[in-house]
């Protein structure tokens, strides 16, 4: 198959010959026009940019030692409960990453795996992906393949999804592919996507590329006619209306695709500490006395999300919402999430809530119960505001907290 590609303007072919130019110290003879292509669309022609982005792969690759990943073994907690895989091709022949994201346990897995195997993870097989699955696919279809289709399921996606190291996580994930395997996205179709989805969404959009955000397709439950304009129901598993299902009968064709589940905590190997909340606001809580977090909500269906730590003994933690203008104790305000005793002394404490009405919220460390002993804290508090409708306007933001004590 020939390594030229024939649809190109005059000026794009011109700018590719420039291009093929300006690295022909680093380039390899498998980097052919339609692997240089890629790093110039993913930059829009920018000759200067596209070099520079290219240069920093090559480098990265040599770092990571990325061309002996495939020897690597992969942790067993990753293999057996990473959500995803291959299955099925495309209308066009490409293949299909079906992803039940909604039924990943991030917790439970950088709990039990390094961040950066977790990663890593994510790069054998998108080593796999180029080396291997599309050089068979474009032999079998007589064609170039090298685009993929993916599909995530967001059924059973909820508020502890939200959970902050495995968003930082996921994020620099996205950033990698961004960086290293720029135009490999086809399409990128969320299915079962929950009401709060805006607010997940308005968090990883700024880690997509324009190219990547527009091809994203966002559908809720009601989703099968628009997902067979991209897939045949041949090649959907049963549970998404499709025909595909596993020998046994499976429905959800788990054979191919890993189904996530809760991580039994035999697979444990580290907690998280003080020192793993980035950004932690350090305070005392005075004996028998308490201290209120607040922060302003000025979008509905924002959500506060939260992490914090104590030092050497247990803490009361509970939210509200203020009611009047006037400085209020506890006993005074709405309770949204009532205040409960936290052993955050032993493992760090995350959460969050939706917010389904505008207001001033209190997030509030309790020490009132303890007449001996004041209480040392870390914690990060950040407000999350939904996407817009039309996911055009993303804004995540940390809010700004005024920190209060009182008896």
């Amino acid at each position: 198959m020939s390594g030229r590609v024939g649809d190109l303007s005059k000026e794009q072919d011109e700018c590719l010959q420039k291009f093929k130019e300006k690295l022909k110290d680093v380039l390899k003879p498998c980097h052919d026009d339609f692997y240089l292509l890629r790093w110039l669309r993913a930059r829009n022609f920018d000759l200067n940019k596209s070099e520079s982005m290219l240069r920093n792969h090559f480098s990265w690759r040599v770092r990571e030692e990325v061309d002996n990943i495939k020897d690597w073994t992969c942790p067993e907690v990753i293999q057996k409960y990473f959500t995803g895989g291959l299955c099925g091709l495309d209308v066009d022949g490409c293949p299909i990453w079906i992803d039940p994201f909604g039924q990943i346990d991030l917790r439970g897995m950088l709990k039990s795996a390094k961040k950066a195997d977790v990663i890593k993870a994510k790069v054998q097989l998108l080593e796999d992906l180029h080396n291997q699955i599309f050089l068979e696919r474009s032999k079998q279809e007589g064609k170039r393949v090298d685009s993929i289709i993916i599909l995530y399921d967001l059924a059973k996606l909820g508020m502890k999804h939200l959970y902050k190291p495995g968003v930082d996580a996921y994020c620099e994930m996205i950033t990698m592919f961004e960086d290293h395997y720029p135009e490999t996205l086809k399409y990128a179709i969320v299915i079962n996507a929950p009401r709060f989805f805006p607010i997940a969404y308005n968090i990883v959009k700024p880690f997509l590329s324009e190219a990547t955000a527009k091809k994203t397709i966002i559908l809720g439950t009601n989703y099968h006619a628009t997902l067979n304009r991209y897939i045949s129901p041949d090649e959907l598993p049963v549970c998404y209306g499709g025909k595909r299902s596993d020998p046994d009968g499976d429905p959800t064709c788990k054979s191919q695709i890993g189904q996530g589940g809760e991580i039994p905590r035999s697979y444990y190997k580290q907690q998280m500490s003080a020192e793993d909340i980035d950004n932690a606001v350090c305070a005392t809580v005075g004996r028998g006395s308490s201290l209120q977090v607040e922060c302003e909500v000025d979008v509905k269906n924002s959500a506060i999300r939260w992490q914090f730590s104590s030092e050497g003994y247990d803490i009361g933690f509970g939210v509200y919402r203020r009611t009047s203008e006037e400085r209020q104790k506890a006993s005074q305000m709405e309770e949204v999430m009532k205040t409960q005793r936290v052993n955050s002394h032993l493992v760090p404490e995350d959460g969050s809530i939706t917010c389904t009405d505008v207001g001033l919220y209190i997030l509030r460390f309790d020490n009132t119960y303890s007449w001996a002993r004041a209480k040392k804290i870390h914690y990060l508090v950040e407000v999350l505001e939904p996407d817009t409708e039309d996911f055009t306007n993303p804004n995540v933001s940390q809010a700004s907290f005024e920190v209060k004590s009182d008896i």
